[in-house]
C-alpha cells in the first residue's frame, strides 16, 4: 500500500537557547544558542508522521536548488519517504524559531512570495495513478494549484483526502473527503462560518461540501473532536476517546493522513473519521511532534570536499548558476585506470561530479567479509583529490537510492557493460537521467586482487 502526499514543504528550524541579558545596543534579549534542531514541515511533516508504519510513503513536493532544498531531501529520504521534487524558482521556504525557557521569542520567516513550481515529471504523475490513496496537504504556495498535479489527482482512482489553505485553490471535483479545522473552515465558508460552536461548524461543513463537490467534508475541532458533514441533513458527530492537552503542531497532518490511509483499507468514510480522531488525539496526548521525531544527529564530517553538507552545498551552488550536476557511484575499493576514466568521462557530462562511495559495511554486505581492503576515509580521500571529482559522500545502504533521492542529480553515470540500471527508476522521479559510458577492459580491482594474490604464490 502506498500514500502519496502531494503539497508545499518547508524546512523547520528551532534554535534552542538561553537568556540572561539585553543587548547593550537595543531593548532586545540576547539569545545564547545552545542547540538546533531542524525537521520537515508542511506536506514535509505530514509525510514524516505516516512513515513508517508498515506502508510505503511518497511525496510529491516542490524544493528549490538551495541548502534548504538539499537539507529537506536528506531528511526526508533519510525517513525512508520516496521524493518527487519539482522544481521551485526562488528558494526553499524557512520557518526559523527561536526558543528559551520553552517560549518563543521570534519566528524568522524566509522564502519570500511563493512562485509557480516547475514542470511535473512522467514519474511524478505515474505515482500519482499508482497510488493507493493520496493526501492533498496544502500550505498555500503553489503545489496544489498545478495544473498536471490537479488533472492526475482528479483522474486517480484512488480515495483522495484534501487538506485545504485558506491560501490556496478549492480541491478538485469529487474528493472523499476534506479536512479543514474549524478556523479554515469558517474562513473558507463566508457567511456560513459566522457564529461559533457546532452550528457554526455544521453549517461551515455543508456549504463547503456542496461548493466543492466533495463526497464529505470534516470539520476538525481539536479537543472537541470533529463533525463530518456528508450527503444526509445530520452530521456525525465524532469526540475525542481521551481529553488531551499538549502541543497541537501536526495534529492536522497525524488527523488527515490517518483518515487517507483508512480509507485506503476499505473503510467508511465515518469510520475513517473516527480513526482518525483517535489517532490525532493520541499523538497530541503522547507529546506531538517533538516525542514523535527524535532530533537526527548531523551528518559526520568527511575531509576536504568529502562529506554530505559538502555535496549538499556543492549542488545547490551548482543549480544556482543553471549548471548539470553529475553523480556517479561504486566502491573504489582499489583505484585504478579503469575509475579514472570512468570518473574523468562522467565529469565531463556536467559542471560538477558527485561521487557516491560505499561505506565499508556496505562493501562488505556487497563483495564478502575480505573486502574493502581500503577503509572508507582513505577511499574517500583518495577520490577527493582527483581534479574531475568535486564531491564526495559516503552512504551505508546496498544501493545508493536514498543518497540520490537527496542529492537529485540531472545524470546519473555507471562505467560498464550494463542493458540497464536499477537507479533509473529513481532518478527518473525529478526528471532526471541514467547513461553509461565505456569501461576500459581488463581493469577490475577483483582482478587486480587476484593478480596480487597469484604473483605472490
Amino acid at each position: 500500500m502506498r500514500l502519496v502526499i502531494v503539497g508545499d514543504t518547508l524546512l523547520d528550524r528551532d534554535v534552542q537557547g538561553s537568556v540572561h541579558r539585553i543587548a547593550p545596543d537595543a531593548p532586545a534579549p540576547v539569545l545564547d544558542e545552545e542547540e538546533v534542531h531542524e525537521r520537515p514541515g508542511g506536506a514535509g511533516l505530514a509525510a514524516l508522521l505516516a512513515a513508517g508504519h508498515g506502508y510505503q510513503v511518497a511525496l510529491v513536493t516542490a524544493l528549490a536548488a538551495d541548502p534548504a532544498g538539499a537539507r529537506l531531501s536528506e531528511l526526508l529520504t533519510a525517513a525512508g519517504i520516496e521524493l518527487y521534487a519539482l522544481p521551485l524558482p526562488g528558494a526553499t521556504p524557512e520557518k526559523i524559531r527561536l526558543r528559551a525557557g520553552g517560549q518563543v521569542l521570534l519566528r524568522l520567516d524566509r522564502g519570500g512570495t511563493p512562485q509557480p513550481p516547475g514542470d511535473a515529471p512522467q514519474a511524478v504523475l505515474d505515482v500519482l495513478r499508482d497510488a493507493t490513496a493520496i493526501l492533498v496537504s496544502d500550505y498555500g504556495r503553489g503545489v496544489a494549484r498545478h495544473p498536471a498535479l490537479r488533472a492526475a489527482i482528479e483522474e486517480s482512482k484512488a480515495p483522495v483526502v484534501w487538506d485545504p489553505h485558506p491560501n490556496g485553490p478549492p480541491p478538485v471535483p469529487n474528493v472523499r473527503l476534506v479536512t479543514p479545522n474549524e478556523s479554515e473552515a469558517k474562513r473558507l465558508a463566508d457567511d456560513a462560518g459566522n457564529g461559533s460552536g457546532l452550528a457554526a461548524a455544521q453549517r461551515a461543513g455543508h456549504q463547503l461540501r456542496q461548493r466543492w463537490r466533495a463526497g464529505a467534508v470534516v470539520v476538525t475541532r481539536g479537543a472537541q473532536g470533529a463533525v463530518l458533514c456528508h450527503s444526509g441533513p445530520t452530521p456525525l458527530v465524532i469526540p475525542p476517546r481521551e481529553a488531551s492537552e499538549g502541543d497541537t503542531c501536526g495534529a492536522g497532518d497525524r488527523f488527515a493522513s490517518a483518515a487517507a490511509l483508512a480509507l485506503a483499507r476499505g473503510a467508511l468514510v465515518s469510520e475513517a473519521v473516527q480513526e482518525a480522531v483517535a489517532v490525532a488525539s493520541g499523538f497530541v496526548a503522547g507529546g506531538g511532534v517533538q516525542a514523535a521525531l527524535e532530533p537526527r544527529p548531523a551528518p559526520a564530517e568527511k575531509p576536504g570536499r568529502a562529506g554530505a553538507d559538502e555535496a549538499g552545498r556543492l549542488v545547490a551552488e551548482t543549480r544556482a548558476r543553471g549548471g548539470t550536476v553529475v553523480a556517479t557511484g561504486g566502491c573504489f575499493d582499489l583505484l585504478h585506470t579503469g575509475h579514472l576514466a570512468t570518473l574523468r568521462a562522467a565529469r565531463a557530462l556536467g559542471d560538477c561530479l558527485i561521487v557516491c562511495l560505499n561505506s565499508d559495511d556496505s562493501v562488505r554486505r556487497l563483495k564478502g567479509p575480505d573486502r574493502p581492503l581500503t577503509g572508507q576515509d582513505d577511499r574517500a580521500r583518495l577520490l577527493a583529490a582527483l581534479d574531475c571529482v568535486d564531491a564526495v559522500v559516503v552512504f551505508d545502504e546496498p544501493t545508493p537510492e536514498a543518497v540520490l533521492s537527496w542529492l537529485r542529480p540531472d545524470v546519473w553515470v555507471k562505467g560498464g557493460d550494463y542493458d540497464s540500471l536499477p537507479e533509473t527508476e529513481v532518478v527518473e522521479r525529478w526528471g532526471g537521467q541514467t547513461v553509461i559510458v565505456p569501461y576500459l577492459d581488463g581493469r577490475s580491482t577483483t582482478k587486480t586482487i587476484a593478480a596480487a594474490k597469484s604473483g605472490g604464490q
